[in-house]
């Protein structure tokens, strides 16, 4: 058995938030801090739980919440990272300042959620439905999505070929660092080592800057309609 809510606790009040208690919240962080979130409540003077505190300060009250409607940048960053990371709202909330994760979650489940459905893309997979009719999304609208499509594994390719390229380059640029530096022998088992370390750290890097590419080309293909 788990702890039973905080909330649950004799005396504490539920429900929307008063201005009154707002105000006192507002009051006790500008003067003190939040501090331990457990014992903020007793300390504010507020018959609240401090999760709940912590919710209101964090969505609500905070002094740089960004309020408004979202611009297209951040729509985009948010299909691209739920393609990614799915639910996890906190973690897309870092990479947009100054949002908060319940709004950015609010927003994808009234707007972009809805948006990627109409235009016949799943909102889980991040993927075209295959099953989706041509009638129902009319022919230039699966054109385009095909075309995307293309485009992807063109891209993909690429990057690749890329990869490989820049392998090859860093293969040879080993073994002639290894051939001039060959006649220092006290020191040539060092010298590998901090040669096969490189390479290894530049290919990772190569890596990362492909599934980054990618990762843009998927985010073209859902955005296609916005």
């Amino acid at each position: 058995m788990g702890r039973s809510p905080c909330c649950d606790k004799l005396g504490l009040k539920k429900g929307p938030w008063t201005p009154e208690e707002d105000q006192k919240l507002l009051a006790y962080i500008e003067e003190h801090g939040h501090g331990s979130w457990r014992s903020l409540p007793e300390k504010a003077g507020l018959h609240r739980c401090g999760k709940s505190c912590r919710l209101r300060w964090t969505n609500y009250l905070r002094p740089d919440i960004k309020r408004g409607k979202f611009n297209l940048q951040e729509e985009q960053t948010i299909v691209q990272l739920h393609a990614l990371l799915g639910n996890r709202w906190s973690a897309i909330a870092t990479h947009l300042p100054k949002r908060t994760d319940n709004e950015i979650k609010n927003y994808w489940n009234t707007h972009l959620k809805k948006r990627l459905v109409k235009m016949g893309i799943d909102p889980v997979t991040h993927k075209p439905k295959n099953e989706t009719p041509l009638s129902s999304l009319g022919l230039s609208k699966n054109a385009a999505i095909l075309s995307h499509t293309a485009q992807w594994e063109s891209a993909r390719l690429e990057a690749e070929a890329r990869l490989a390229r820049e392998s090859k380059l860093l293969h040879l640029q080993h073994y002639q660092t290894k051939a001039s530096s060959h006649h220092h022998h006290h020191h040539h088992g060092f010298t590998h080592k901090s040669l096969l370390t490189n390479w290894t750290t530049k290919t990772n890097e190569g890596k990362t800057k492909i599934k980054h590419t990618l990762n843009l080309f998927k985010l073209e293909l859902c955005l296609i309609f916005l």
